[in-house]
């Protein structure tokens, strides 16, 4: 079942099918009072919170550096660009059902999930490295969604944001960088340069990385857990369940090389609670196995989702699968509280660039 190395060297950039046409709106009050993009990502895991459904993310990590199958070539690589197709083949693609993102929830397999990481792991380190050149940006597509309980004059009620493109455009010292987010940001999106609310220029680190950073990262599983377990302790939800969150970030956040990505895969693989689902479909409709880790304070359970034959990572979602969450209880079994597909990542020459 390994992967052919050979179909994940190639890749051509396929067309990434019709979206809901998105409203713009302009920024709520307030948004600019920190760091744009620390700002932006703390209101996103303000609303995950209320919804008790999703481990507290560092505010300044969520899609900071980079943004957001029923293809044969679904998730190939090509040197320096990395192109994931949507859902096809008459596929149906979960999306809003009522005021709610649902889905059916998918079995869960402890036993399972050494073996799957194991394959991962292997199909990881045969993936093209991300090398770019002097003074280009690291360029990641994404698309996203997210549900929560919005109380409005005393009346709680449950609501989704729009599936929508997130585009974002980062140096890699972190230094540099832009924003176009429908919702966030204007049409025209919004830099990521500058200090943050002390005054400091950001340092990056495991909550908020940037590109060379991650070169730094130990490749060692055992050293890079260790690390992990250390950088984070007394946040979120218990240490395993921060572990697997922080590991979460790196993976769908960032661009690791291939060696970093394999170690986080065995690193993950080593944290008590982490499981197999047999079946999980990401934001842009691909469906795929799973490995997962149930958050058990709050019913919700965090899937990485890869194509079940090359074990491409393709996005990620939370689900809540015991009890009702969220005031009021709102969030039942089967809501889609998170969801986050890579579409595209690469280097490219300057900022608003596409490839």
């Amino acid at each position: 079942m390994n992967p052919d190395p050979d179909k994940t060297r190639t890749a051509n950039r396929y067309e990434t099918g019709d979206l809901p046409a998105i409203e713009e709106h302009d920024l709520p009050q307030g948004r600019h009072q920190f760091h744009k993009e620390r700002l932006m990502s703390q209101i996103h895991d303000d609303r995950l919170a209320a919804a008790e459904a999703r481990t507290r993310r560092n505010p300044f990590l969520r899609k900071v550096i980079l943004l957001p199958a029923a293809t044969a070539l679904a998730g190939a690589l090509a040197v320096g660009v990395l192109v994931l197709t949507p859902g096809g083949s008459g596929d149906p693609v979960e999306r809003a059902t009522g005021p709610a993102l649902t889905t059916t929830i998918g079995v869960a397999d402890a036993k399972g999930a050494p073996r799957l990481l194991d394959r991962i792991s292997l199909a990881a380190v045969e993936a093209e490295a991300p090398n770019g050149r002097a003074g280009q940006y690291i360029y990641i597509e994404t698309r996203s969604a997210n549900t929560y309980v919005q109380t409005v004059d005393g009346e709680s009620s449950l609501v989704s944001d729009p599936l929508h493109t997130r585009q974002s455009w980062r140096s890699p010292d972190g230094l540099k960088g832009w924003l176009i987010e429908p919702g966030n940001t204007g049409p025209e999106g919004l830099t990521l340069e500058g200090r943050d609310e002390q005054g400091n220029v950001p340092k990056p680190h495991l909550g908020a990385p940037s590109h060379d950073y991650l070169a730094t990262l130990p490749t060692d599983p055992d050293a890079l857990l260790r690390k992990i377990y250390k950088e984070t302790e007394g946040q979120g939800r218990g240490k395993d369940q921060q572990a697997f969150t922080t590991i979460g970030d790196l993976l769908g956040e960032s661009w690791p090389t291939p060696k970093l990505t394999a170690a986080l895969y065995r690193a993950a693989a080593k944290i008590p609670g982490v499981v197999m689902v047999d079946s999980a479909t990401d934001a842009a409709g691909r469906k795929g196995v799973a490995v997962a880790r149930l958050d058990e304070t709050s019913g919700a359970r965090t899937e990485w989702i890869f194509d079940s034959k090359t074990f491409t990572f393709l996005g990620e979602r939370t689900v809540q699968v015991e009890g009702n969450g969220g005031e009021g209880g709102l969030i039942k079994p089967g809501t889609v509280v998170y969801t986050h597909a890579i579409m595209v990542r690469a280097f490219v020459d300057d900022i608003k660039v596409v490839p």
